[in-house]
């Protein structure tokens, strides 16, 4: 069975819910998981959703800040959540695909680590840090059942590699492409065998973005992107891995996300 896996930081899911339903209407993905939800739980707008065929919901939610959802047409089971750092915010949500193979399906919303990457002065910066010592930790055994694929998706505020950003060298000092950042991003990949299929479609010498600054007075013109939302999968989906779009068009819709869509396919 082919199914599909979309992931997008809406940057607030109830002042977007049309721009999301325009992409389901659109893309017709199986399955989309957001980020950046800003949404209390139990206020998900659900119904505008549910109408389009997506009847299957994980939330989990907070008042103003962070928040992550899966909406999906396939049925699903064993919704669960981490709180990393227990700082009690909502940035995981995982469920168990119906799927004819058993798959986990995470879904991730890594902090973005404030403006200076010095733990130090920055608090943020250091929760940053400590998240993904902890990510680590968990990618190495709970990320994954015995006898499941899994499907790491989100918006990790990473851009690892060199062509993940506009300018390698005017970033570097840059919060979300640091060193201590990408070399810890990808120690996590290594450390849960995670394939990054992004980079199996897009050479690793071409330039990728999936994030593109509200403070740039032509976004389009200045092209000063980052690669800042990620898909993973363990190696038997990557495997089946047929392609993947990024929906750059979605940043030029009228009140945008600064991320725009990624969509996943796999072949059955």
């Amino acid at each position: 069975m082919g199914f599909s896996v979309a992931t997008w930081n809406i940057n607030s899911v109830r002042l977007r819910i049309d721009l999301v339903c325009r992409f389901l209407k659109e893309q017709e993905p199986d399955i989309l998981c957001l980020q950046e939800t800003k949404c209390p739980q139990g206020q998900f707008p659900a119904a505008k959703l549910k109408a389009l065929g997506y009847e299957h919901i994980a939330e989990f939610g907070q008042k103003g800040y962070h928040g992550v959802a899966i909406v999906s047409r396939v049925p699903f089971t064993d919704q669960a959540s981490r709180d990393f750092c227990n700082k009690g915010d909502c940035r995981h949500v995982s469920v168990r695909l119906a799927l004819p193979e058993p798959v986990i399906l995470h879904n991730f919303y890594i902090p973005a680590g404030g403006d200076e990457p010095d733990p130090g002065i920055n608090e943020k910066f250091a929760h940053k840090l400590s998240f993904l010592d902890e990510l680590r930790s968990w990618t190495k055994g709970d990320a994954r059942p015995p006898g499941h694929e899994a499907i790491l998706v989100g918006d990790l505020n990473i851009a690892p590699l060199t062509e993940d950003v506009w300018s390698h060298r005017d970033l570097l000092k840059v919060v979300s492409h640091t060193p201590v950042e990408t070399e810890a991003l990808l120690d996590i990949q290594k450390a849960g065998g995670w394939h990054d299929i992004m980079r199996k479609h897009v050479p690793a010498d071409q330039k990728l973005y999936t994030w593109w600054s509200y403070r740039a007075r032509d976004w389009l013109a200045a092209n000063r992107g980052r690669r800042l939302d990620h898909v993973w999968t363990s190696e038997g989906l990557a495997r089946r891995s047929s392609a993947i779009s990024v929906l750059k068009e979605a940043r030029g819709w009228a009140q945008p996300s600064d991320h725009v869509p990624v969509i996943a396919r796999f072949d059955g």
